[in-house]
């Protein structure tokens, strides 16, 4: 079962996507049954047209699985987009534009600042702790609009209202003001006349809303009502109340000109000129202005299928979040660590250009790198700020944003030893960077290539295929262990493959380089393949091969052009096996001319991939 699943897959990757089988089921849709009611015959003649119709469709689909290997390509594989405004159509063309407008806006509105940090909640709450003593006595007589709760706090009012006018009046003049508070309880069944109440609540309604100084007034009635006035203690009550009043006035006066004060300033900014715009820029190119600036838009646009409002609320977000995390103070950092270097490396580029991205995160199998990057919170942190340093210094140094130019990068991940789901802290870590980079970093990607791929990543990648569009689907390419090399020199050539992925690049060769052209052959199952290493003159010529699996015999000799001169062997007939060195480098200093034969016997009943180069050095080469 995980066999056939691998074979379909790779059968579907060499068809140009993962999903051919899906378009085929399109073209299988039967159309509509006729009503019950239509006649007889009309219903015979439009089911074999039906059928017919199928029939067809079905032998053109099997001639595009089969044979018509093209024709896949052409219908399900992605061709990356052009960045040149010339080759977009116009709904494109008049959406970048938009786009354009709605930034210059928002640049000049300042939109592009982060959010001001919220106030400190501890300064609020002490704030308030001062003010509610001032405010609990008023707020006890301003919630008694109902005229039976009238009742119970006209009794309690005086006796504590009347202590603090004690301060302010002779001592003589108290106990007049405290007599009524005793008096007040036979009086509460006049309050309930429809007269007297009506207007005592009219009066203290219009108290309500005002200070402390209504709230002397309330009480005032409220003993003048009760007892009979006499003629000295009349003009006394209404010394204190008028001298309350105008203290409470005054008080009033001095709060209403503090608020004026403290809403003045706010005024006088709004007034004032609107700063410059700002200059925004996204990996070092300015969003506005500059002729790279296009292609930044455009990725923008495409991660958002062209509607402008969401495009610009992603590049708002995008620009907010560079300045929160400090990209720009980011790639002044050092946050190298030397082990993670084998994780995540460039190296290279595919047949198109594009660098490639090899992730490794089999090699945290390893426990000790695997605390040193997930141990706590802080290396978790860190390794996620390393891991967008090390993308942000990808795209400013391997990435072109000219009109033209290579703007995107191939991304290879190798899931052979992966960790499995009961590495929490990995799968923490890699989640919320994923989402980081979707969120920021759009449209980066011109292929992902997983390589050792298990079988049961196959199953999973396939049943939710159906949730991603036919654009995304076909940027992405599964492999499992034994196609891996084969899948990545579709896109890659092999001089420019690390030897651990089946390639023929090495770091610090001294003989080839990546300008040095690999060429793969075929080796049909118990077939052999000769090399033939022209050599007209003295020279030393070197070769590497290496058969991807081995399993094969190897030798070479030299045989001169000379009638009647001896052949030389070079290297006598060895087996090589899987386990043995992956390449095998060789020269042979030549004196005269002749050729280099190089005999290659697959004995076993499976193809090999046999890939080769060499080159001669002569004297001069030397030099």
């Amino acid at each position: 079962m995980a066999q056939e699943t691998l074979v379909k897959t790779s059968e579907a990757e060499a068809a140009g996507g993962v999903v051919v089988a899906e378009e085929k089921s399109d073209k299988k849709v039967p159309a509509p049954a006729p009503p019950a009611e239509a006649e007889e015959e009309t219903k015979k003649a439009t089911e074999e047209a039906a059928t017919s119709e199928a029939k067809a469709k079905e032998k053109e689909a099997a001639a595009a699985v089969l044979g018509d290997e093209a024709a896949i390509q052409q219908s399900v594989s992605f061709k990356e987009e052009s960045n040149l405004v010339a080759d977009l159509q116009e709904p494109e063309k008049k959406a970048l534009e938009e786009l354009k407008q709605l930034i210059q806006a928002a640049l000049a509105n300042n939109e592009f600042k982060p959010p001001p940090p919220p106030p400190p909640p501890p300064a609020k709450s002490e704030e308030s702790k001062a003010e509610e003593p001032k405010t609990d006595e008023p707020a006890a007589t301003e919630a008694t609009p109902p005229v039976a709760e009238a009742k119970d706090e006209k009794v309690e009012e005086p006796a504590s209202e009347v202590p603090k006018l004690e301060k302010s009046v002779a001592a003589t003049e108290v106990p007049k003001a405290e007599e009524p508070a005793g008096s007040a309880v036979p009086e509460a069944p006049k309050i309930e006349e429809p007269t007297a109440p009506t207007a005592l609540v009219e009066e203290k309604a219009v108290v309500v809303d005002e200070d402390g100084a209504k709230t002397v007034e309330a009480i005032e009635e409220t003993v003048v009502s009760v007892t009979p006035p006499a003629a000295t203690s009349a003009p006394a009550v209404e010394e204190v109340k008028s001298a309350a009043v105008e203290e409470k006035e005054k008080e009033v006066v001095a709060e209403g000109t503090s608020a004026e004060a403290e809403q003045q300033p706010p005024q006088q900014t709004e007034q004032q000129p609107s700063q410059p715009a700002e200059e925004v820029f996204i990996w070092g190119v300015p969003l506005l202005g500059d002729d790279k600036s296009d292609t930044v838009l455009l990725k923008f646009l495409r991660a958002r299928d062209f509607k402008v409002k969401d495009s610009l609320s992603m590049i708002k977000n995008s620009v907010i979040w560079r300045k929160q995390f400090g990209i720009e103070s980011l790639l002044e950092e050092d946050l190298a660590v030397p082990e993670l270097e084998k994780v995540v490396f460039y190296h290279g580029h595919d047949k198109e250009g594009h660098p490639v991205c090899y992730n490794v995160y089999g090699e945290f199998q390893d426990q000790e790198l695997y605390a040193k990057a997930f141990g706590d919170d802080e290396k978790r942190e860190k390794f996620l700020r390393w891991r967008i340093l090390f993308l942000e210094k990808g795209i400013r140094q391997q990435l072109d944003f000219s009109p033209g130019g290579i703007s995107t990068m191939v991304q290879v991940t190798d899931l052979k030893h992966v960790p499995g789901p009961g590495k929490k802290e990995l799968r923490q870590a890699t989640k919320k960077a994923l989402s980081l980079l979707q969120d920021n970093y759009p449209e980066f990607a011109a292929k992902q290539v997983f390589i050792n791929v298990p079988w049961w990543y196959l199953a999973y990648n396939r049943m939710i295929s159906t949730f991603f569009t036919q654009r995304t689907k076909s940027k992405f390419v599964f492999a499992g262990p034994s196609k891996s090399a084969e899948t990545l020199f579709r896109y890659i050539s092999p001089e420019q493959v690390p030897v651990q992925y089946g390639g023929l690049s090495k770091d610090n060769d001294p003989e080839f380089t990546t300008t040095d052209a690999v060429t793969e052959v075929t080796i049909k199952p118990s077939g052999k393949h000769i090399i033939e290493l022209p050599a007209t003159e003295p020279s030393l010529v070197v070769w590497e091969l290496r058969v991807l699996g081995w399993d094969v015999s190897y030798n070479a000799e030299f045989v001169p052009s000379a009638e009647g001169a001896y052949t030389v062997l070079v290297q006598k007939l060895r087996k090589f096996v899987a386990t043995d060195e992956p390449y095998v480098t060789t020269s042979f200093k030549v004196g005269e001319p002749g050729k280099i034969i190089l005999t290659i016997d697959n004995a076993t009943a499976r193809k090999k991939k046999l890939l080769y180069r060499s080159k001669a050095k002569t004297s001069t080469d030397s030099a």
